[in-house]
């Protein structure tokens, strides 16, 4: 069976992206280097932070990202894949811009909670992303509450996601975890860890359920590449 090949959106930031590569290889049904994903990665660390540019006081990143998935499509993508959270708010503008399908990692968020009968869950992510409502909106779809975290524990969150990119893991992880207990306190019955930089120091424990949504992309694309349709469902 001949398989699709996925092109990945990077650098935002880097080691979301090399964590989204690994959790597709780790979840693939492979008994040899041949039985793997063709992996397209533009790993372009250069397009500027999403989080400043959503909320007016940075350089727009969306021109960079339609240069790397006009790049992947021209190197052979048959579909692409965001690996960044925030950067999701110029999905639109970016699908519009190749013609091949992007997934759309919010939403398959929802579509795993759904399945797996969550009804009110804790949004860890940026200020971007928190201000956008990318996981509130896809979660309403779905009929999922999802809680947000006050001023104060926010800007814990932006501590702990800025911490984890400047290689500070255990800063980020009190930071972290301090805001999510304070989440499933208030009813939350599992955490969307919604910053891909999030799930490299927040994992599930008997305490806390979280969702990865890097996970859930990752075991998407094995699936989509899998498929022998070469039409891919769009959001």
């Amino acid at each position: 069976m001949v398989q699709k090949v996925v092109g990945i959106i990077g650098g935002m930031g880097p080691l979301a992206t090399v964590d989204l590569m690994k959790k597709v290889i780790l979840h693939t049904p492979a008994t040899k280097d041949q039985d793997h994903i063709h992996i397209i990665a533009d790993n372009f660390s250069q397009i500027p932070d999403r989080t400043t540019a959503i909320l007016g006081k940075g350089v727009d990143p969306c021109p960079y990202m339609i240069q790397s998935a006009q790049r992947l499509e021209k190197a052979g993508a048959d579909f692409l894949v965001i690996a960044c959270n925030t950067a999701h708010f110029f999905f639109e503008s970016v699908k519009k811009s190749v013609h091949i399908p992007i997934l759309h990692m919010p939403v398959e968020t929802a579509k795993f909670l759904q399945e797996n009968h969550f009804k009110k869950v804790g949004l860890l992510a940026t200020d971007g992303t928190i201000n956008t409502k990318l996981y509130q909106h896809s979660c309403q779809n779905y009929d999922i509450e999802v809680i947000d975290p006050d001023m104060v524990m926010q800007k814990e969150v932006m501590d702990g996601i800025y911490a984890i990119k400047g290689g500070k893991s255990a800063k980020g992880f009190m930071s972290l975890s301090t805001v999510a207990n304070n989440l499933i306190e208030a009813g939350a019955e599992a955490i969307i860890a919604g910053c891909t930089e999030i799930p490299l120091v927040l994992k599930s424990s008997e305490e806390m359920v979280v969702i990865d949504p890097t996970e859930i992309l990752a075991k998407t694309i094995i699936k989509t590449a899998s498929e022998t349709d070469k039409s891919i469902q769009l959001v």
